[in-house]
């Protein structure tokens, strides 16, 4: 894993809701709110849906998708290709409290599905320190007039999926 892969890997590791986002057969972008299950980044994220929904509509008809990550300071935009898995033993292995909490049934309800998605590139945006030091220097900035820095880079991903 190169250094901007782990950097991926770092930003997103503590977020735990992303935006999935899919195409509607009609051509319309539509983001949906997505718990990540809490699982180590390998280029693949996970989402636990139901199988009726239209985000999985969607992404059967159309796999091509962005999942958008907003943390304290930090952003990272992934596009990637989504499936559908069903299987109950890999639903076993991400299911929690707070899953249980949304959909109904456990794992085996052949209604839930996790959704693979496999990142083929990344954006990211990651301020400098504490959101103390980002907001210092923003004010910094706009009274020097210099450019506020922070660490941006596209990443390739290709090649990363376990």
């Amino acid at each position: 894993m190169s250094d901007a892969q782990a950097k991926v890997a770092e930003l997103i590791s503590d977020i735990r809701i992303a935006m999935l986002t899919t195409v509607a057969p009609d051509g319309r972008l539509m983001s949906h709110p997505m718990a990540t299950q809490d699982t180590e980044f390998d280029g693949t994220v996970r989402f636990i849906a139901e199988r009726a929904s239209q985000k999985v509509s969607n992404l059967e008809a159309n796999p091509q998708v962005n999942v958008a990550f907003s943390g304290s300071g930090s952003w990272v935009s992934l596009s990637g290709t989504a499936r559908v898995v069903s299987d109950p033993a890999e639903l076993e292995k991400y299911w929690d409290t707070f899953t249980d909490a949304w959909l109904e049934g456990g794992p085996d309800n052949p209604n839930n599905v996790l959704i693979e998605v496999d990142g083929k590139s990344a954006e990211y945006w990651d301020g400098p320190g504490s959101k103390v030091i980002q907001v210092m220097n923003l004010v910094k900035a706009k009274v020097t007039g210099q450019r506020y820095d922070g660490d941006n880079e596209e990443v390739d991903l290709s090649g990363q999926h376990a």
